[in-house]
C-alpha cells in the first residue's frame, strides 16, 4: 500500500476518533469512516504508536481504543516548555564557559597578587616600585605555566562533549580516564549531567521481559517490570502494541493479555533469555546536588572562597602595597570577583530545593516499587492477604537507610489496590486485609496463552500470524485459542513466583553507557 494511502487512512481514522471524543471499537470507526475493517485496525495500532492512548475492555468484550480527547502525541512538549528548555540550554552553555574562565583566572591572578603583596609589604611597603620590581628582584618569578595544571584541569584523554553523571560513574571509568576538573566546578554550580536515554534504550528492558515471557504479558507484568502507575502502564502498552507488532485480546474472565510473535521470531535455535531485574530490584538512588566527592568539592570551595575573601579585601590589603588604585582596579578586581564568588555559591544553594524535592518523589517510588515485590509475591504465591503493619514492616526493614512513615506505606498500599482492583475486607482482629487476586488473574491469563502458542519456538519459516489471513481472522483465531487454554488447563504460577528477599538499586546512566562503550570500542578498530 502506497504511502499517499496509508496518510489518507490515517487522516480518516483521526477524524472519526475525534467525532466519537477519541473512544471506540473498530466497529465504530469503520462505520464513521466507511474504510475496511483491517485497514482501521492497522490504522488504530499505529495510533496507539504515537498518540497517548491504551486499549480497554467493553462491558460486551470487545476491545476499545481509549484516546487522549485531545490526541496529544507521544513524547511532546508545550512550544513555551521547548523554548524554556532550548533558551535556557544555550544560556547555561555559555555561563560554563564563562564559570570556569573566571574561576581559574581570579584564582591565578589573586594568588600573584597577594604573593606580590606579601613580598611588597616585606620590602617596607615600596609600593612605586612593589609591582614591577617585585618580579626583577625575585629573578622574574612571576606565575608560569605549569603543564601539570593543564593536565589536572583537563585530562589527557578527555573527550569534548563527554558527559559527567557523577562520583558513582566515575569511579566505574577505566584508570586513564580521568574526569576533567572542569566537570567538577560545572557539576558543584550546576549539578552532575542527566542522561538522557533514548526510546530504543528504555525499551530493551521491556523487550526483554517479552522475550523471556515467552512473547506473552499482561499490564499488570508490565507494572512489575517498571513500577509505574497501572494507567501509565496502559497507555505504555498501547505504545509497544503499535511500535512491535504486538497482538491483544480479551480472556472469558475479561483480561487483556497482548502476544508479541514479531519479537519472538529468530533466524537461529531460540533461547529465552534471562528476565531483567524487576522494578524493586532496580530502586532509584538519591538524586546528588553536585555528584562529586567532598575532596573535588572542598577544592572548588578554597578556590572560590579565596577569590571571594581576596578580592573584598583587595582594597585593604593588595591595593595599598601594589600601587593600584581607581575606577577600573576596582571594578576589574573587586566588584567582578565578588559579584561573580557570591553567585558562584548561590547556584547550588537554589538547587538545593529542586534536589530534596526530586528526592522525596524517588523515595516515594522506591516505597512504591518495594511493595510491589511483596503484593506481587503474595498474589503469585498462595494468595495471602496483606495488612498495613505487615506493608509497613516489610518496607520499612529493606529501606534501612530512609526513615519510612507508616502512613507513607498505608497510602501507597490503598494506591495499589484502587489501580489492580484488590479485595479489602477487615480480618479477625479487625485490622483492614488486602488480597490482590486480580493480579494472579492476569497473570494465569498470560501463562496459558504462552502455552499454547509456544512463540518461544518460533524460527523464520514458521507460521504464527499468516499474513494471508485478514486482521479480523488473526484476531479471531488468536481469541480461539486464549478461550481454549484458559478454559481448559489449570496454570501453575511458581516459576513466576517473584523473590523478595533483597532489593537493589540502579543508576540512571546505565542505560545510556552501554551504547556509548559500544561506540568507543568500535570506534577505536
Amino acid at each position: 500500500m502506497s504511502t499517499l494511502v496509508l496518510a489518507e487512512q490515517h487522516t480518516e481514522i483521526l477524524a472519526s476518533l475525534r467525532k466519537l471524543k477519541g473512544r471506540a471499537t473498530v466497529g465504530d470507526v469503520v462505520s464513521a469512516s466507511g474504510l475496511p475493517s483491517d485497514a482501521v485496525r492497522a490504522g488504530l495500532k499505529r495510533l496507539l504508536e504515537t498518540h497517548r492512548g491504551h486499549l480497554a475492555v467493553s462491558e460486551s468484550a470487545e476491545l476499545v481504543y481509549d484516546f487522549d480527547a485531545r490526541f496529544i502525541e507521544r513524547g511532546t512538549e508545550p512550544f513555551l516548555a521547548r523554548a524554556y528548555r532550548r533558551i535556557t540550554g544555550l544560556v547555561t552553555h555559555g555561563f560554563k564557559a564563562w564559570i570556569v574562565i573566571m574561576l581559574v583566572v581570579y584564582f591565578i591572578v589573586f594568588v600573584v597578587l597577594l604573593i606580590a603583596a606579601l613580598f611588597a609589604n616585606q620590602r617596607g611597603g615600596d609600593s612605586k616600585g612593589g609591582w614591577g620590581g617585585g618580579r626583577g628582584r625575585h629573578g622574574g618569578g612571576g606565575f608560569h605555566f605549569d603543564p601539570f595544571i593543564w593536565y589536572w584541569i583537563w585530562g589527557p584523554r578527555w573527550r569534548i562533549g563527554r558527559p559527567y553523571y557523577g562520583q558513582r560513574w566515575e569511579r566505574t571509568l577505566e584508570k586513564g580516564d580521568k574526569v576533567p576538573f572542569y566537570k567538577k566546578v560545572f557539576a558543584f554550580v550546576f549539578g552532575p549531567d542527566r542522561p538522557k536515554a533514548t526510546r530504543q534504550q528504555l525499551d530493551r528492558g521491556t523487550l526483554r521481559l517479552i522475550r523471556a515471557r515467552k512473547g506473552v504479558i499482561t499490564t499488570s507484568e508490565l507494572v512489575g517490570h517498571t513500577g509505574a502507575t497501572f494507567p501509565e502502564a496502559e497507555s505504555e502498552m498501547g505504545r509497544l502494541l503499535g511500535a512491535y507488532d504486538g497482538e491483544a485480546a480479551v480472556s472469558p474472565n475479561g483480561e487483556l493479555v497482548y502476544a508479541f510473535p514479531g519479537v519472538m521470531t529468530s533466524a537461529t535455535e531460540s533461547r529465552v533469555p534471562k528476565e531483567p531485574d524487576p522494578s524493586w530490584m532496580r530502586l532509584e538512588h538519591p538524586q546528588e546536588l553536585t555528584g562529586n566527592t567532598v575532596g573535588a568539592n572542598a577544592i572548588v570551595v578554597g578556590m572560590n572562597a579565596f577569590t571571594l575573601v581576596t578580592s573584598a579585601t583587595a582594597p585593604l590589603f593588595i591595593f595599598p602595597r601594589l600601587g593600584l588604585g581607581g575606577a577600573a582596579a576596582f571594578v576589574g578586581l573587586v566588584a567582578v570577583p565578588v559579584v561573580f564568588s557570591l553567585l558562584f555559591f548561590t547556584g547550588p544553594l537554589l538547587r538545593m530545593v529542586g534536589v530534596r524535592r526530586e528526592n522525596k518523589r524517588r523515595a516515594a517510588r522506591n516505597v512504591r516499587r518495594v511493595l510491589l515485590g511483596l503484593v506481587y509475591n503474595r498474589s503469585l504465591g498462595r494468595g495471602e492477604s496483606i495488612s498495613v503493619d505487615e506493608a509497613y514492616a516489610f518496607v520499612d526493614a529493606r529501606l534501612k537507610n530512609r526513615s519510612v512513615l507508616r502512613t507513607e506505606v498505608e497510602s501507597v498500599l490503598h494506591e495499589l489496590a484502587a489501580e489492580l482492583d484488590a479485595d479489602m475486607e477487615p480480618g479477625d482482629d479487625g485490622r483492614l486485609l488486602f488480597r490482590f487476586d486480580a493480579i494472579r488473574g492476569q497473570f494465569e491469563a498470560s501463562e496459558a496463552v504462552r502455552k499454547k502458542l509456544k512463540l518461544e519456538n518460533r524460527h523464520i519459516g514458521d507460521i504464527v500470524f499468516s499474513t494471508s489471513d485478514s486482521t479480523e481472522e488473526s484476531s479471531n483465531r488468536d481469541l480461539a485459542l486464549f478461550d481454549e487454554q484458559l478454559a481448559g488447563e489449570r496454570i501453575d504460577l511458581d516459576r513466576m513466583l517473584p523473590a523478595i528477599d533483597r532489593i537493589g538499586f540502579e543508576d540512571d546512566y546505565e542505560l545510556v553507557e552501554f551504547d556509548r562503550q559500544l561506540k568507543e570500542s568500535t570506534s577505536r578498530r
